[in-house]
């Protein structure tokens, strides 16, 4: 056996993304298809032809680091939101957080690659769940037809995940429909997956106020009541991500 020596990753490149922060970001990649990032090289792997023949896959897998965590430790038994937050299961049975290495693991889909940009090449990137200024420390294709078994299942993670109706108040609908069209959907689509703690989600009386979170640029303030979000606020936010879809 080997002996168990550190291994060190270096990030090749950082997300901007419409997520300013962890707390808003989905759980999973593809549930909030409408998402967007730019993986943005750090100069040393600015290379072009270190991309060819990428653009001929429609969808990505990054490897990533869990740098909002990473400093709590690992857990062998974690809570997984789909299970409401009561119940326990193994940390390796689970997509957590809080793993022995941070490691995320996101399948993005693939929307252009932007040769011409002043940090080129830049990548850019549709359905994350990465937070803005996420580390990613590689990249690899796609392969449908060997990574799609049609046998496959999820465990305790089967069913559907259920959605709120996102609502508008009068006071934010101007706000809200002066987003660029894409904006709007992230926060519609990002809202609908009840992105509170699991304790206001379980009806506890303690969080159930208004929340805020930061979604393309903007500091979104909501309200959940039973199976309704209604957003009361946007506001500009300063450094909360990349607030323009790309074009």
């Amino acid at each position: 056996m080997l002996p168990a020596e550190p291994l060190a990753l270096k990030a090749i490149g950082f997300v901007r993304s419409c997520f300013g922060g962890k707390f808003g970001a989905p759980r999973q990649p593809g549930l909030c298809p409408s998402a967007w990032g730019r993986l943005v090289f750090q100069p040393e792997f600015r290379s072009p032809e270190a991309l060819r023949a990428l653009d001929g896959f429609s969808h990505v897998w990054l490897i990533w680091h869990f740098h909002h965590t990473a400093c709590r430790g690992w857990s062998h038994t974690v809570r997984p939101p789909r299970l409401g937050g009561d119940t326990r299961v193994g940390v390796f049975a689970s997509r957590s957080t809080h793993r022995p290495n941070p490691l995320g693991l996101t399948l993005a889909r693939l929307e252009g690659i932007e040769t011409t940009a002043r940090d080129g090449p830049v990548i850019l990137l549709g359905g994350i769940d990465m937070a803005d200024g996420t580390p990613v420390f590689d990249i690899k294709p796609h392969l449908p037809y060997a990574e799609s078994p049609p046998d496959a299942h999820a465990g305790y993670a089967e069913k559907p995940i259920p959605c709120l109706e996102v609502a508008t108040a009068r006071q934010a609908a101007a706000d809200f429909d002066a987003l660029p069209a894409r904006a709007r959907d992230v926060v519609r689509e990002a809202l609908a997956l009840d992105p509170r703690p699991a304790g206001a989600r379980r009806g506890n009386p303690a969080e159930d106020r208004v929340h805020g979170v930061h979604l393309c640029g903007r500091n979104v303030r909501f309200r959940v009541t039973g199976d309704r979000c209604e957003i009361l606020e946007i506001t500009p936010a300063d450094n909360a991500g990349d607030p323009e879809p790309p074009a």
